[in-house]
């Protein structure tokens, strides 16, 4: 707990001086006042997080982080459990979404167990920070135990901490885990206050019948667990996962450390908003990378107060709308640094 603290309590401000100095010279590049909008806005925002008024990003990595929940005993899932590991081995051997996209983008990809339900063949881009063998039925009671809950947070810190060293410039969050859309609602309800049928959708694809019981599957395990939203990590460990504790942690610790993290979808955003209710300030930290189908995914934004990137009906998961959302952000980050200004091209001004 002490690691979680330390960590959020190093989360600074943003470096407003030098923001207004990025602004200065977007409004002299060759181009009408505020013409390329949103792209200004990101390019700004990564110069306030990384205190460097000429960011380049040569180093782009995306966390892809994969865990078992137990929840899916209900039902709660059109697929079985097994998916979980296949896809693990599916991204360890680059023929995923998330290989293809973070190839295009030139990023890579760091693949972690936080608690597949199996014994997962040793890999060499494979990391092992297993919390336990996927969480317990939240149904049934919590989750997770405390402990668990503290421990995943910190094995995501502890991921971020070694990855840091090789001196990313913008990481991007993922994620693999069978039944996490039900979590995810379940935190997003708890967080928002929001009737839990406005953040449940249909997760890898469940029909209408489905869709019925996952949302009673949610009620009865908030029912049962009584999560404090006013304590983050209860949240999490009566009605997350793994992968999402992971998460938190390498949120957390990518602000600590002034690099830019791209939250993927509803379930990375779910990690985002508890990392959010930790510290705050993490806010400032965070890109939305896109607006997924899950109806949950846009009132978590909206709670949060980030504006997505993208919107294009994803739903996949594993850290794709990241890569989609840091080759945006890279574009962004050119303009600012490599357009010429008005003086320099000896370009006329607006009379």
């Amino acid at each position: 707990m002490d690691k979680i603290k330390k960590i959020a309590e190093s989360v600074n401000e943003l470096d407003y001086r030098l923001m207004q100095e990025a602004q200065e010279r977007l409004d002299n590049l060759t181009k009408p006042l505020g013409s390329l909008g949103r792209l200004e806005e990101l390019a700004k925002l990564v110069v306030g997080i990384t205190k460097r008024k000429n960011p380049e990003f040569k180093n782009k990595v995306i966390f892809t982080l994969a865990a078992d929940h137990g929840v899916t005993e209900e039902g709660v899932s059109a697929y079985p459990k097994d998916v979980t590991a296949q896809m693990v081995y599916n991204f360890l051997s680059g023929g995923a979404g998330i290989n293809v996209l973070a190839k295009h983008i030139g990023a890579r990809v760091v693949v972690v167990d936080f608690g597949v339900a199996e014994d997962l063949k040793p890999h060499q881009k494979l990391l092992i920070k297993k919390i336990n063998y996927g969480t317990k039925n939240m149904t049934k009671g919590p989750a997770m135990t405390k402990e668990e809950a503290i421990k995943s947070i910190e094995a995501g810190i502890d991921v971020f901490e070694a990855e840091f060293k090789k001196n990313p410039d913008i990481v991007g969050t993922g994620d693999m885990g069978i039944g996490n859309t039900t979590a995810s609602s379940a935190i997003a309800a708890c967080f928002t206050k929001s009737p839990i049928e406005n953040v449940t959708g249909r997760g890898t694809g469940i029909d209408d019948r489905a869709l019925e019981n996952k949302v009673k599957v949610i009620e009865k395990s908030l029912a049962v667990n009584s999560p404090d939203a006013s304590r983050p990590i209860d949240v999490l460990s009566k009605v997350g996962g793994f992968e999402i504790g992971g998460l938190v942690g390498i949120i957390l610790a990518a602000a600590s450390k002034r690099i830019p993290v791209v939250i993927d979808g509803f379930i990375s955003s779910a990690a985002a908003l508890i990392a959010y209710h930790i510290e705050p300030k993490v806010k400032n930290y965070m890109i939305a990378s896109h607006c997924s189908v899950e109806i949950g995914h846009r009132i978590i934004l909206e709670h949060i107060g980030l504006k997505p990137i993208l919107d294009l009906n994803l739903r996949l998961g594993e850290g794709t709308g990241a890569a989609l959302g840091i080759n945006i952000i890279d574009a962004a980050v050119k303009i600012l640094t490599q357009m010429a200004t008005f003086e320099g091209a000896k370009v006329s001004k607006k009379v």
